[in-house]
Parts: C-alpha cells; sequence; structure tokens
C-alpha cells in the first residue's frame, strides 16, 4: 500500500508542480543571468550549467523536489536516509542524503550555484512545493 501511495501521490504532485511552474513561467517572463550578463555586463560570461531555453521564474527543480519531498515526508517519514546512485555511470559518486527534504534541498540550491535562477525563484517556489504537497495530501486522503 505505502509503494501504491508514494508512486500515486507523488506522479499528482509532480504533474501539477509541472503545471503551475510553467503557468508562472510565461506569465512573469523573468530574463536569464545569462542573457542579462552577456548583454549588459560580459558577452561572453557561461554560467557553469547549460541555461535553459525558458523564462527564469519560476525554478522547476524547486517547485517539483519541495513538492515530492513533502508527499514522501509524510509517506515514509521526516528522517528516512538514502543513497543515490543514479549518476555513478557518468562517472559521480553515490550521494548520501539524511532525508528527502536534504535531498530536495541540494537539487533546489544548484540551480542558483549552476547560475541559471535567482535565489527568489528558488525560495518562492520551495513555499509553492511545499503547500502543493501539503494541498496533495488534503485533498487525496491515503490510509497508510
Amino acid at each position: 500500500m505505502k509503494a501504491a501511495a508514494a508512486y500515486s501521490l507523488n506522479a499528482i504532485a509532480l504533474f501539477n508542480a509541472f503545471i503551475i511552474c510553467w503557468d508562472e513561467k510565461y506569465h512573469n517572463n523573468v530574463i536569464r543571468h545569462e542573457t542579462y550578463i552577456n548583454k549588459y555586463m560580459d558577452e561572453s560570461w557561461r554560467p557553469l550549467l547549460q541555461t535553459p531555453a525558458f523564462p527564469e521564474y519560476t525554478s522547476g527543480h524547486s517547485v517539483i523536489s519541495t513538492a515530492a519531498a513533502t508527499v514522501l515526508n509524510n509517506i515514509f517519514g521526516k528522517e528516512i536516509s538514502f543513497d543515490d546512485d543514479t549518476e555513478v555511470e557518468i562517472g559521480l559518486p553515490p550521494g548520501h542524503f539524511n532525508s528527502f527534504t536534504d535531498a530536495c534541498n541540494e537539487a533546489t540550491i544548484s540551480r542558483l550555484y549552476g547560475g541559471i535562477h535567482y535565489r527568489q525563484a528558488i525560495e518562492n517556489e520551495q513555499k509553492q512545493g511545499h503547500n502543493l504537497g501539503n494541498w496533495v495530501l488534503q485533498k487525496i486522503n491515503v490510509a497508510l
């Protein structure tokens, strides 16, 4: 039952998170770091990560990661630790996380460090993701 709830509620949260994120992106149409810096400061500057070809605000990684962490924390608890070895094949070491929230926070801040989101987009979408995750849990009350 827990696995089915985790997959279902997480999918619903992610689906809705992408909808609200992309709706907001094209509503606000905020310029990205690279575009601004190249136009007004340094034509040759490049961020650490490739700049996506869509507006900066809001941060998709932040809203989906936080919505997923909120749902998974509710199902499995807030202090479940795990290892992520999904990128070992490309030469990266496994990552260890003490909770879903820790993994979420790493995913969200990576967008700032990578030079593709401003802090406001990340922080606002963490709040939005948390609210959305709780909304999904309230609307679909599953007894575990």
